[in-house]
This record gives C-alpha cells, sequence and structure tokens, in this order.
C-alpha cells in the first residue's frame, strides 16, 4: 500500500482529499498544520505529499523545501486559483505539479495517480541496457532513479529526471516545448504550459551548473525548443 501525505489547514478540503484517495486504496496520512507534517515525514514512509501552500504555521514551500533536501518522492502543490506566482515558485522548488483551488477530486486521484506511476518506473524492475543513458559526463540510471554530472550525484524530482531523460535519449534533435510537456506531464498542451517547462528547464541548468560552473548542457532553440547536443 502506497503512503500519501495531505496538508492541508482547511479541514474538509483535507477530509475530502483523504476520504477520495482511501477509497482507491492509498494509506494517507492527513496533518492541518506543518510542523505535524513535517514530523510525520521523518517518521514514516512516504511515496507522494499533497501539501498546501498557506498554512498557520509552516507554509507549504517550507515543507517543499524540507523535503527535497532528502526525498525524491513526488510532491504536488495545492495553490489559491489566482495564486499564479505560488505555482511557478513550487515548481522551481522543487514541486512536481500544482492544484489550483477550487479543484474535481477525481482529477486530483488522477494526477496522484500519473505521478506515483512515473515514479515508481524508476524504482522497479531490473536493469537493462535501456534503462540507463550515460554520456559526456552525465549517467541516468532509471531504474534507481540516479543521476550523476562529472560523478558528482544531483538530486532530481521525477519530472526533472524525465525531462532530461527524454531530451538525452533524443540528442541532436530539437524537442519542443509541446512534444515536451505532453511526453513528461502526459497533458494536453496549453499556451500557459510553456512557463511550467520553462521553470524545470532552469531548475534543471541550475543544478546542472553546480559541478561544472557552466549552464549549457540544455540548450535552448529560440523559436523551437530544447535539445542535448550529442
Amino acid at each position: 500500500m502506497q503512503h500519501i501525505l495531505v496538508v492541508d489547514d482547511e479541514k474538509e478540503i483535507a477530509d475530502v482529499i483523504e476520504l477520495y484517495l482511501q477509497n482507491d486504496q492509498y494509506k494517507v496520512f492527513t496533518f492541518y498544520t506543518g510542523k505535524e507534517a513535517l514530523n510525520c515525514i521523518e517518521n514514516v514512509r512516504i511515496d507522494l505529499a499533497i501539501l498546501d501552500v498557506m498554512l498557520p504555521d509552516v507554509n507549504g514551500f517550507d515543507i517543499l523545501k524540507k523535503i527535497r533536501e532528502k526525498y525524491t518522492f513526488p510532491v504536488m502543490m495545492l495553490t489559491a486559483k489566482a495564486e499564479y506566482m505560488d505555482k511557478i515558485t513550487g515548481l522551481t522548488l522543487g514541486a512536481d505539479d500544482y492544484i489550483p483551488k477550487p479543484f474535481n477530486p477525481l482529477e486530483l486521484v488522477a494526477r496522484v495517480k500519473a505521478q506515483l506511476r512515473r515514479y515508481t518506473q524508476y524504482n522497479e524492475g531490473t536493469k537493462q541496457m535501456g534503462d540507463i543513458i550515460d554520456f559526456a559526463g552525465l549517467v541516468l540510471d532509471r531504474n534507481s532513479h540516479e543521476c550523476t554530472y562529472n560523478e558528482k550525484p544531483l538530486t532530481l524530482t521525477p519530472t526533472e529526471f524525465d525531462i532530461l531523460w527524454l531530451l538525452c535519449e533524443n540528442r541532436g534533435k530539437v524537442i519542443s516545448s509541446e512534444e515536451l510537456f505532453e511526453k513528461v506531464w502526459h497533458e494536453q498542451y496549453y499556451k500557459n504550459s510553456n512557463n511550467t517547462v520553462m521553470v524545470h528547464i532552469r531548475h534543471l541548468r541550475e543544478k546542472m551548473s553546480g559541478p561544472t560552473g557552466k549552464s549549457d548542457f540544455i540548450k535552448t532553440v529560440w523559436g523551437v525548443g530544447y535539445k542535448v547536443e550529442e
């Protein structure tokens, strides 16, 4: 049984999410404050977290930062519909998805399943040559979800790993923002989706610049998309 953390100070919303997830046979740990959630993360194996941005004590962004210091499991943020910057901030800090309020609980459950499916793909199965990419100082292992660049480990979220894998698998070829979004997020591309892609690419470049001091591993082809050189 997979474990899901739900944190929202609006009890009605948190309880609805818990009910729908339990109906799909998930073990749900529900909290209404950030401190309780942080304590749970340290003591329970969590497979996915759903965090509200606005909490009475520790806000969702601070919880997200704490999670990303040690863990790579998927994190979904709940944001007020009008707070567009909340979405950008969450993605920049390492969130894998965001759900604007109000939301359809069935859509939320579908997104949870998609994130867990993507994450578990990298932690199961027998390692084969097709599960490893090794070139230009970068090593990606799809089974262990490990990434090293110039022999230094990079901690990537599942979404960041998917983006880098797709670009490296198609190195030398330009991948459009639309193709990248639809293959990684498995959703229809809209105009605002390009901002989501840009934030994740920027975050990847920042992480990859650490071992080399350079941020040009992923190249932008203006007006077309992104590519990794062969």
